[in-house]
């Protein structure tokens, strides 16, 4: 059930995105942005279109929100994958975009899909209130950059030359950021569209951001590319300090475990009503890919 419904919202938001993108000029560019978008779980816009559930928001209207999330997200893998980040020549069992074209193009890619998103936002289809608009588009320009994504990004590239391996403090505060800031507006955004408060949702959300990015550090350790459709074991490769690294493997599960936990906890006001989110925890650390 809970994968036919991740299959059915993955769906629904790409076909918005490519809607998105359907008159766009005919250029590399425009191709390379559909290659990007395409495919993935689309875990972080399921989680809008759940959040919104709970507040009475349809599918239909909340996958404008939905599609934006995924903007952000593919932008930021776009950029992440190139030689100056993390150098990645694999995702989602593809060639990177900057391998498939060229560097140019993919730093074009992310530039267009992150202004995209705000555009989707901006969209009066979104919602129809001016006022939840902006709150969408200033919350998300918050968690996407230096307040967010773009500081925990910063953070991991100055942690390669720091000299030391973070601690689990630094660690954990990386990755709210860098990972977590993203699946947490995701969460809220069903609140926000609803008009209601985001901290119960944000609160799920912080201790399912963290759990996601330790069942990564684990599959970094553990995945089979040919599953992760990633290269695997580069963190330790490249000496970086992970939970895994911090905690053990034991450790690092016992931690994701106690964050579904908490993440479950946080759902406690809405219910059985929140059963589909507490099954997404529970995806998040059992999930191969």
């Amino acid at each position: 059930m809970f994968q036919s419904q991740l299959k059915d919202a993955a769906a629904l938001i790409e076909a918005r995105l490519m809607r998105a993108l359907a008159d766009a000029a005919d250029q590399p560019v425009t191709h390379a942005m559909r290659y990007a978008v395409a495919g993935g779980k689309r875990l972080r816009g399921f989680l809008v279109i759940e959040g919104a559930t709970l507040y009475g928001v349809s599918a239909g209207q909340a996958v404008h929100a939905a599609a934006a999330i995924e903007a952000i997200h593919a932008y930021s893998l776009v950029h992440d994958d190139m030689p100056c980040m993390d150098d990645d020549d694999l995702r989602r069992g593809l060639a990177t975009v900057h391998i498939k074209w060229d560097e140019g193009t993919a730093l074009l890619v992310g530039d267009a899909l992150q202004t995209l998103a705000f555009g989707l936002l901006a969209d009066p289809a979104c919602h129809p209130a001016p006022s939840v608009r902006i709150d969408l588009v200033a919350s998300l320009a918050r968690a996407a950059g230096i307040d967010g994504m773009v500081l925990g990004q910063a953070q991991d590239i100055a942690a390669e030359t720091a000299g030391r391996a973070l601690n689990l403090a630094e660690i954990t505060e990386l990755q709210a950021n860098k990972t977590g800031a993203l699946i947490r507006w995701s969460a809220e955004a069903g609140a926000r569209l609803g008009g209601a408060d985001v901290a119960p949702l944000s609160s799920y959300a912080t201790a399912l951001g963290l759990a996601f990015q330790i069942a990564d550090d684990i599959l970094d350790v553990e995945g089979d590319v040919e599953k992760t459709g990633k290269r695997v074991q580069k963190d330790a490769d490249a000496g970086k300090a992970t939970f895994v690294s911090l905690l053990g493997l034991d450790g690092a599960r016992a931690r994701a475990r106690d964050l579904v936990d908490e993440a479950c906890a946080a759902l406690d006001p809405f219910g059985p009503r929140a059963d589909v989110l507490r099954e997404t925890a529970r995806f998040v650390i059992a999930r191969d890919t």
